[in-house]
């Protein structure tokens, strides 16, 4: 399957916190609304892999990835997310794992308990 590739450095080389509201304009949730979610959308509309390449940046808390990656179980089936995702990584490499077997799989749990994407401020 062909890939669209995208680079977290192309969006910041300082990623931020979990939230836009923490005075941020580099945070999780910017990136997954204005990177991940439009780009993982054209990657299934064309079937193709959204491939995300994490090198590069200054480094991660591991709440930038949380809200970059989890968001996509609430707004994309789970398994389209398994077959049309994948995350690279040279420099850090235990984020893949963390992202894939810890991550997406604790939101699909909220989702699947009807607990809200973000909680109440």
């Amino acid at each position: 399957m062909e890939k669209i590739l995208i680079r977290v450095i192309d969006f910041t080389e300082y990623p931020g916190v979990r939230y836009k509201h923490q005075g941020n304009n580099d945070s999780g949730e910017d990136f997954y609304y204005e990177v991940i979610k439009p780009a993982f959308e054209k990657a299934l509309n064309q079937e193709k892999i959204l491939s995300v390449d994490l090198d590069g940046t200054a480094g991660y808390a591991s709440s930038f990835l949380d809200e970059s990656f989890g968001n996509l179980v609430y707004d994309f089936p789970f398994e389209e997310i398994k077959t049309h995702l994948e995350i690279k990584s040279f420099e850090e490499p235990d984020w893949i794992d963390v992202i894939f077997k810890e991550t997406l799989k604790d939101w699909k749990r909220k989702k699947d308990e009807n607990q809200p994407r973000k909680p109440e401020r």
